[in-house]
């Protein structure tokens, strides 16, 4: 297991124990990547509030989580895109993502990533040409490329297939790379996003969170 998915473990097994710095460190750990899978679900007026909303959740039903940093992970975005859908219906809008969401063959790609062309753009750029994305192929690249989650995780939070994301992903992640070569402005931006996460074998600033234990975002 990596470093900082075993420390993310050790915090949330000590969170449900009551642990309050432990906690924190969880929140600050997966929020803002969170927020920029919700951002582009909701878009940015609203993204705050709807992250609360679903730290609100979290907080509350921590107690019933079970399993590792990336299954944690997994399940806040599972958490964060119901309230953002909820959100969508109660505005009877859209989602702030472009298209429409479509089923794929479920084949994986050669390549998981289309990697070498977007090795250089902000998070706030990257977001942007991903809003551009048809909704598919947007929430795949999020979650595995912004959120951290491995294909399966990510599949269980869309409730599609291993090999439908990894493809989603992938024609996500090439389409940016044309829109990066076509908006040369837009060259200076993924830098702070990681690579796309494997799975392992054999395996909020705005607005109040509680747990029963009174935990809120200021003491985060």
């Amino acid at each position: 297991m990596l470093g900082d998915d075993a420390e993310l473990t050790t915090a949330v097994c000590a969170a449900q124990g009551g642990d309050e710095t432990a906690f924190r460190t969880v929140y600050r750990a997966v929020h803002p990547r969170l927020l920029g899978y919700v951002r582009t679900l909701v878009g940015d007026p609203d993204a705050e509030d709807v992250a609360s909303e679903a730290w609100l959740q979290i907080a509350r039903d921590l107690d019933r989580f079970s399993g590792d940093a990336d299954r944690f992970r997994g399940w806040a975005a599972r958490i964060a895109r119901n309230r953002a859908l909820d959100h969508i219906r109660m505005r009877g809008r859209r989602p702030a993502i472009g298209g429409d969401e479509t089923e794929l063959t479920g084949r994986a790609a050669e390549s998981d990533t289309a990697g070498e062309a977007i090795e250089a753009l902000t998070t706030d750029q990257t977001l942007s040409l991903i809003a551009r994305l048809p909704q598919d192929q947007a929430e795949a690249v999020v979650l595995r490329v912004v959120v951290g989650l491995d294909a399966k995780t990510a599949a269980e939070t869309l409730g599609k297939r291993a090999g439908a994301v990894r493809t989603a992903a992938h024609r996500g992640l090439k389409r940016l790379a044309e829109l990066i070569g076509a908006d040369p402005e837009s060259a200076g931006g993924l830098d702070a996003l990681p690579p796309q996460r494997e799975p392992r074998r054999g395996s909020v600033t705005s607005a109040t969170v509680t747990h029963t234990r009174a935990r809120t975002q200021k003491d985060m």
